[in-house]
């Protein structure tokens, strides 16, 4: 069969009203996806095959407001699950692809971004104060729009910017165009959320953006972007973030493998590579996944709740995927792999108004306009690519034999220092996420079960993975699901993490205490984890505080009963007792154990309180089972054999 002429398939796209789809992801060639066009409602009803039975190949645009399937809220602008259903598809060669394409600049009228620097640093300063102050989460992401008029056709506007992002964008995973009637989609996605093949399950967090100076990225500019404690925290948290979502996608909870840069035009980011074993349908391994904790947050499910407060308008499909499903040619089980970006660095073009959506990280440690310039670094990453505002000049090569030939730049990730800075980042964590790890039913606790108990933050995937390693029969009950016959069933109780304050009356923190004061009354084996911690402490009568500055993505050696430990933490509250108290405190006259029967470890100096154990029961503030807790595995077994 003769190859198209790129040229002529090109200029029919341009001029017919057929939807289809650009896709440059190898470096090497253009994929042209043509199809019919199926809109549906739900993940699980994306056409995988056809009345026949017979697998077919199905590009998915994923919007944010998909998050309902897992009961989350976000504001629902109707963005359709939309399928384009693949009938053909054709490689051509990258180069003559972008010979064939327009390259005339589409102008844009009335430019610039939908909410201003001013009122974007205010939410900033809000969302780390009520937010992030409050124990709600660990960070947040916060989006505004760049937003234009564009009045030339709307199919050679996206073949024009697809050109340009292709020849001036570099570094991008994807870098595509999804053209269908009324909608369209062109970017540069430096993020691969998640993909599937072969049985192996792959996920890529993305955090840390060094925005170039002017000429461009050098080693010495960089190395002061990698000796950040809040870029290098930040990247922690999204890996976090990400394991909780592969530990229950995964039957060996995800290996981390990093990290590495991405260099793109205008930014560099830090990432880590994420791997492990599913044999789930793809369709479930997005469902799980959704969405990328770089583009929403963490917890996840408080995350969604936050970004609704704090943005006033739907964000279609920004943060959400491009799903690629190809049939692998199994009989069963996982019939097509999937390759899914994270919608990002995408302009949308829709009734003649562009939008570029972008959003900032933010932290505890966020300076207002920080992030405010971050998401200018981000808007220009596209907008420079397309045209829409000046390019950025290379950097001047310093001086020498202007006779002499002139080498390619070396990738910074290859300059020692900078290899040196990102191989130090993995002296702070967990050798257990780093290692292969597939539970194997042994373990000191075989032949044990555990209940854990979910009160809205995942990792209580990662707790279960790590008890599984230690032997126990584990599963997962959400707080609303949970009964007593649950929590009497079980061997040993996990009480899990949560956002908020655990002084609350909400239905959430009554049934967590339900939880605890059962499990404690009965003296049946119990283990209580952050937020469940400070609910045990409650219930003893010692005193809970927020803290002055919260323990977001923090790293601290503490004791705990005799051991120095490194241990993750994500509070925001702590329960306090007076500095170098540990036995015979005065507790509550309702506490379920007498002072004299506990033992606390706090800090010497705050007296703020690191963990308790009594008679069948033991708790930790700290997150075991965080890439953050070097001394996590130890930890965790040490407290569960008392609680045992």
């Amino acid at each position: 069969m003769t190859a198209p002429d790129p040229s002529s398939l090109l200029a029919d796209l341009a001029g017919g009203s057929a939807p289809f789809a650009l896709i440059a992801r190898d470096g090497a060639t253009v994929e042209v996806l043509t199809g019919d066009i199926v809109d549906v409602e739900l993940l699980a009803d994306i056409p995988l095959t056809d009345a026949a039975g017979t697998a077919r190949e199905v590009l998915a645009l994923v919007p944010y407001r998909q998050v309902r399937e897992r009961g989350f809220v976000c504001h629902d602008d109707g963005a359709p699950l939309r399928c384009l259903v693949i009938d053909e598809r054709v490689a051509l060669p990258r180069a003559e692809v972008m010979a064939s394409l327009p390259s005339s600049p589409v102008p844009l009228t009335d430019a610039g971004f939908d909410i201003a620097d001013e009122e974007y640093a205010d939410i900033v300063r809000r969302v780390i104060a009520d937010e992030i102050g409050r124990g709600e989460g660990a960070n947040f992401v916060i989006r505004r729009d760049f937003v234009a008029g564009v009045d030339t056709d709307p199919r050679v506007a996206a073949l024009t910017w697809f050109r340009a992002l292709l020849e001036h964008e570099k570094g991008a995973y994807w870098t595509f165009a999804v053209v269908t009637d009324g909608h369209i989609a062109v970017g540069a996605s430096p993020e691969a959320h998640v993909s599937a093949q072969d049985g192996i399950v792959t996920m890529n967090p993305i955090s840390g953006t060094f925005r170039h100076p002017a000429g461009g990225a050098t080693a010495e500019t960089l190395a002061e972007f990698l000796r950040s404690t809040k870029e290098t925290e930040e990247l922690f948290m999204v890996v976090d973030e990400e394991l909780k979502m592969m530990s229950a996608v995964c039957s060996d909870g995800g290996r981390i493998t990093g990290p590495h840069l991405k260099e793109m035009s205008r930014l560099t980011h830090t990432e880590y590579m994420l791997r492990g074993r599913s044999d789930l349908d793809p369709r479930d391994i997005l469902r799980e996944t959704m969405f990328a904790p770089t583009v929403t947050g963490s917890p996840m499910q408080n995350a969604c709740t936050v970004i609704a407060r704090h943005e006033t308008a739907p964000r279609g499909y920004y943060s959400g995927v491009a799903a690629l499903f190809t049939p692998n040619g199994a009989a069963e089980g996982a019939t097509h792999d999937l390759d899914a970006p994270i919608l990002i660095r995408t302009a949308y073009l829709v009734d003649g108004r562009l939008r570029v959506p972008v959003g900032a990280t933010l932290v505890r440690h966020s300076d207002p306009y920080g992030e405010v310039g971050e998401t200018h670094g981000k808007a220009a990453g596209v907008l420079g690519a397309i045209g829409a505002i000046p390019r950025d000049a290379p950097a001047a090569p310093p001086a020498a034999d202007p006779d002499a030939p002139t080498a390619p730049r070396r990738p910074l990730g290859e300059d020692p220092a900078i290899a040196e800075l990102l191989a130090s980042r993995n002296d702070r964590l967990a050798p257990f996420w780093m290692n292969p790890q597939d539970p194997d039913g042994s373990g000191p606790f075989a032949g044990r079960t555990a209940l854990v108990v979910d009160a809205e933050d995942r990792f209580t995937t990662m707790l279960a993975h790590q008890l599984r390693h230690l032997g126990l029969d584990t599963r997962i009950v959400h707080w609303s699901e949970v009964t007593d016959a649950d929590l009497d069933a079980a061997d040993l109780v996990v009480s899990g993490p949560g956002p908020g304050d655990p002084r609350d009356d909400t239905p959430r923190m009554e049934a967590m205490r339900h939880v605890v004061g059962r499990r404690t009354a009965r003296r049946d084996p119990l283990l209580a984890v952050c937020l469940s911690h400070q609910i045990l402490a409650d219930a003893l009568g010692i005193e809970l505080m927020p803290l002055d500055r919260p323990h977001q993505g923090l790293q601290k050696s503490v004791d705990v009963f005799g051991e120095d430990a490194s241990i993750g933490f994500y509070n925001t509250f702590t329960a306090r007792v007076n500095p170098g108290d540990r036995r015979g405190i005065s507790y509550g006259p309702d506490a379920p154990v007498s002072g004299s029967e506990i033992d606390v470890a706090a800090d010497s100096t705050t007296g703020d309180v690191y963990a308790l154990r009594g008679p069948g029961f033991a708790s930790v503030q700290g997150h075991l089972e965080s890439i953050l807790s070097r001394d996590g595995m130890r930890t965790l077994e040490r407290l569960i054999a008392h609680a045992l």
